[in-house]
This record gives C-alpha cells, sequence and structure tokens, in this order.
C-alpha cells in the first residue's frame, strides 16, 4: 500500500506537476492553502508534506509546525524561491527535513524524499529499540511484589548509580542475571554493553583467555588475537555468573584487575587499562570457602563491596499466582491452548511447573 504524500501549494500547475511526477510512489493529497493543508492533515496519515514557503499573504511555516505537532510527525520539505534560503533554514530548525529551491528539481525532490524516509525511519527504530531495552530490563520488566523482591529492588536504585562492585547471591534460578541486568541499566553506563559470562561453563584452560583476551601465538591454537570480555564490557558492565568457580590463577587476574583497573591478554605484557564494572553472583558461601582456601580471602572482600542477596521463591509466596499467570499466559499463546483458571487445586498442580521455568530462567 502507498504511503501518503501533501503537496501544499498556491500555484495550480506546480500542484499539478509534482503530483504526476510523485502520484506512481505515493497516494498524494493536495491543498492550495494552510487552511486545506490542515484539514488533510486532520483526516490523513502523512508520511510526507511538501509545501511552498510563501502562498499569498499566508506562510507554509504554519504547515510546518502543524507538521511537526502531529503524533504521527510526517517528513517535511520545504520549496522556496531562490533568495529566501535562511528562511527555509528557519523552517529546519523549526522541524523540517530540508528545503528545495524552485523550480523543483524532481531527480533531487525524489532523493530527498527517500532520505527524510529512511532518516524517520532510523530514529524510530532506535526509539522503538531504547523502549524495548529499557522494559525488558527495567525493574517493570520484573515480575514481583513481595516484600523480600521489594526490598531487593530498593537496593538496586541505590547501588546502580555508583561505580561499585557488587555481589549477588541466592539460590540458582533466583533472577541474578535479570537483577545485574537492572543494576546495568540503571546506572550512567546503560548506553554502553552488557556482557554476561557463565565461569562454571567454561573450562578452567579456556576461562583466563575468555576474560582477558590473548595474543597470537599465546597458546597452542591461538591463531590470532582475541578481545577478552573484559575489553568488550568498557565503559559498561561485565556480569560473572557463578564467581565461586573460577580457578586460582584467574582469582589473580581478576584481582589485579579490581586494583588498578587494567588488564594483560595472555602472551601479552602490555598493560590495558579499561573502564568496566562488575557485578558477579553465586550460588556458594564465599565466606566459607576462602575459611577453606579455596577462595582468596583478598578476592572476596574487593568483591563483596555491595551485597545483595536474592530470595528464593519460597520467601516470595505474595508473587507465585503472579508469576503463574504470566507464564500459564506465555504458554498458552506459544501452544494455542486456553488459558486456564487457577483454583487452589490447580494451583498446587501448576507449582513444579513454575519451579522448572523460573529454574531455566
Amino acid at each position: 500500500m502507498k504511503s501518503n504524500l501533501l503537496i501544499v501549494d498556491d500555484e495550480q500547475h506546480t500542484r499539478e506537476g509534482l503530483e504526476l511526477a510523485l502520484e506512481d510512489k505515493f497516494e498524494v493529497f493536495l491543498a492550495s492553502n494552510p487552511e486545506e493543508a490542515f484539514n488533510v492533515m486532520e483526516s490523513e496519515s502523512l508520511e510526507v508534506v511538501l509545501t511552498d514557503l510563501k502562498m499569498g499573504n499566508q506562510s507554509g511555516m504554519t504547515v510546518i509546525d502543524h507538521a511537526i505537532a502531529l503524533k504521527n510527525q510526517p517528513v517535511c520539505i520545504m520549496m522556496t524561491a531562490y533568495g529566501e534560503v535562511e528562511v527555509a533554514v528557519e523552517a529546519m530548525k523549526r522541524g523540517a527535513f530540508d528545503f528545495l529551491t524552485k523550480p523543483v528539481n524532481l531527480e533531487k525532490l525524489d532523493l530527498l524524499i527517500k532520505r527524510g524516509i529512511d532518516s524517520k525511519n532510523l530514529l524510530k527504530e532506535n526509539k522503538d529499540l531504547h523502549y524495548r531495552l529499557d522494559k525488558k530490563f527495567s525493574f517493570q520488566g520484573i515480575l514481583g511484589k513481595s516484600p523480600a523482591l521489594e526490598i531487593v529492588l530498593d537496593k538496586v536504585k541505590l547501588v546502580g548509580p555508583s561505580k561499585a562492585t557488587v555481589l549477588l547471591t541466592g539460590d540458582t534460578g533466583t533472577g541474578k542475571e535479570l537483577i545485574a541486568q537492572s543494576i546495568h541499566q540503571n546506572s550512567d553506563r546503560s548506553r554502553g554493553p552488557f556482557v554476561p559470562v557463565h565461569c562454571a561453563a567454561l573450562p578452567s584452560n579456556l576461562l583466563e583467555s575468555e576474560l582477558f583476551g590473548h595474543e597470537k601465538g599465546a597458546f597452542t591454537g591461538a591463531s590470532e588475537r582475541r578481545i577478552g570480555r573484559f575489553e568488550s564490557a568498557n565503559q559498561g558492565t561485565l556480569f560473572l555468573d557463578e564467581i565461586g568457580e573460577i580457578d586460582s590463577a584467574t582469582q589473580v587476574k581478576l584481582l589485579r584487575f579490581l586494583e588498578t583497573k587494567s588488564i594483560e591478554r595472555l602472551g601479552s605484557l602490555d598493560t590495558i587499562e579499561i573502564d568496566t564494572r562488575l557485578v558477579c553472583a553465586t550460588n556458594k558461601n564465599l565466606h566459607q570457602m576462602t575459611q577453606s582456601g579455596e577462595f582468596r580471602e583478598d578476592l572476596y572482600y574487593r568483591l563483596n563491596v555491595v551485597t545483595i542477596e536474592l530470595p528464593a521463591l519460597r520467601e516470595r509466596g505474595d508473587d507465585i499466582k503472579l508469576l503463574l499467570d504470566h507464564f500459564l499466559s506465555q504458554f498458552s499463546v506459544e501452544n494455542n491452548f486456553p488459558l486456564p483458571h487457577l483454583n487452589s487445586r490447580r494451583l498446587i498442580f501448576y507449582l513444579p511447573i513454575l519451579g522448572l521455568v523460573i529454574f531455566a530462567n
């Protein structure tokens, strides 16, 4: 379906000539003055508005102002006579995309319209992306209203804007990565990268290279330089899940980063300074691990600047039905079956399903 385009000009031959040139690509509407243009804007959703600057004693600037105020803002292009360029520039300051001098070069007009629409679509995509990111990673994306969860979110609000290293503790499946994302999203690094690493999923001989990177020839199979996750998270946040699983060699390098805010790639003596915030998570008792010698005590105290303990589902009784409603609604849509009505018997039946879903997430 063609997009709508409005031509506003008091000269009939100009309106009709432009209509003839553009009607193959657009559904064209015509107006001979600003009042007629306003009526079209009220009744039609416009992609492009092409308006003359001077129409008798009326100004096309009012057409630009009206179009820019619309909820679905069209691409506005001003047509001016030679010598009116300064006024056209003023129109651009007020929201017009660009201007053309008369007589209109149709090839240039076609190019301007295309650029304007592309720019509009790009801005919309960027706005939509930021909205989705904010919705996904803000507090609005976290389900729950129990007091135990509210305590966690209050701590996230406080620690988010700071530069402090954060340690998230709690049972597996309590949503540590989601909370880490919320900390990132509520910080001044929110437009930077959020880089998660599951330390337990990587063999100890690969984890150090994965985190800090390596140079070509650093070890057998290192055929080229590799940038590590710390560098990838520069100006952003690095989330290290299951931090209790890292070996002693990696613990030493991690401690050095926390002390100096710098790293060295494997196979290199060059020091690289980076601005990466660290958020870590564990389901183990790191304090006990320091007592048994499994985890460095100095590293533990460096990580344990701010600790946020995440409550298990058994501590969030008020959220159980809310979570069940959410996941059952989601699965009903995905699998095309009616949403079940929850009573006490069905609630007991679905609780194991909820536990599996939360654990998986």
